[in-house]
């Protein structure tokens, strides 16, 4: 067993940071709910170049994921966690994604998970995520699946037992490598879409068990009527999306900052095909 080396413990917080996860001690009584609506009309246009240069896969999720490793390079407390009562950092950005094999009812769900580095473009990600994808839709029954199915034979009261035995190893920091490298609850953000559904996005509860702090969730694209500075009404098209937070790695102010430049990197999605000028570091 072995401790990531793109982790590590934060240790200049102020007084009341290091205070605040013994006090709320879970990650789901500590969770804050946030909602917010975009303009997708430069992003369609941009998606539609995207397409037209061969990325044809190229989607709102796609420019949504890059926008936010994009927002972390620059808001690396954004990419922290609460492990063991402890404020964590990473360096790298882990996205976990659930998806379906097939848009039935009883197709099952599963999780893929992608690695990126802070300063990575809209076409790392694009490449990454498409062909972690693929490999599942061709060969259903990754490494999740077998380990979750294995699980799911042993009976109740020891399979309790086992939980608990792999959350102490967690709390710890002494999960082996491979269970972090797969499992979905390690992650910097977790990710749904309800657009393909056809609904609103939901409010996602966070996962006490691992050590995602983030969770969006996204929903259709809508019409709606706006007003120009002048009077006149003009139509735009928007989609709605929804933040669930863990308060405990950084303050209110961060968190309203990091949503107004994660807006604003969506109003010029070109950017992304470049990497950041710089990426900030989180602090020791």
């Amino acid at each position: 067993m072995a401790k990531q080396k793109d982790m590590r413990k934060v240790k200049t917080l102020s007084p009341m940071s290091i205070l605040t996860p013994y006090i709320m001690t879970n990650r789901i009584g500590s969770m804050n709910l946030m909602k917010d609506t975009i303009s997708v009309a430069k992003i369609d246009k941009y998606i539609k170049e995207k397409q037209a240069e061969g990325m044809t896969n190229m989607s709102h999720m796609h420019v949504l994921l890059a926008a936010y490793v994009r927002l972390i390079s620059q808001r690396p407390q954004l990419n922290r966690f609460i492990r063991g009562h402890r404020v964590w950092t990473r360096k790298s950005v882990e996205i976990a994604i659930t998806i379906k094999k097939e848009m039935k009812l009883d197709s099952p769900d599963t999780v893929v998970k992608i690695t990126l580095s802070p300063d990575a473009t809209i076409r790392d990600l694009y490449d990454q995520l498409n062909t972690a994808i693929e490999e599942y839709r061709n060969d259903p029954g990754g490494d999740f699946d077998r380990i979750a199915g294995g699980l799911s034979y042993i009976p109740g009261f020891l399979l309790r037992l086992v939980i608990m035995f792999l959350r102490a190893l967690d709390y710890y920091s002494l999960l082996p490598k491979i269970l972090l490298k797969i499992s979905p609850f390690h992650c910097s953000l977790f990710i749904t879409s309800m657009a393909s559904l056809g609904i609103p996005p939901i409010y996602h509860h966070l996962y006490d068990f691992g050590t995602c702090p983030v969770f969006i969730a996204f929903g259709k694209k809508k019409r709606e009527y706006k007003v120009n500075p002048d009077g006149s009404v003009y139509k735009d098209q928007t989609v709605d999306f929804t933040f669930s937070c863990d308060e405990r790695i950084a303050d209110g102010f961060y968190y309203a900052s990091g949503l107004k430049m994660f807006k604003n990197i969506l109003k010029d999605p070109w950017q992304l095909d470049n990497p950041p000028e710089n990426v900030v570091e989180d602090i020791k």
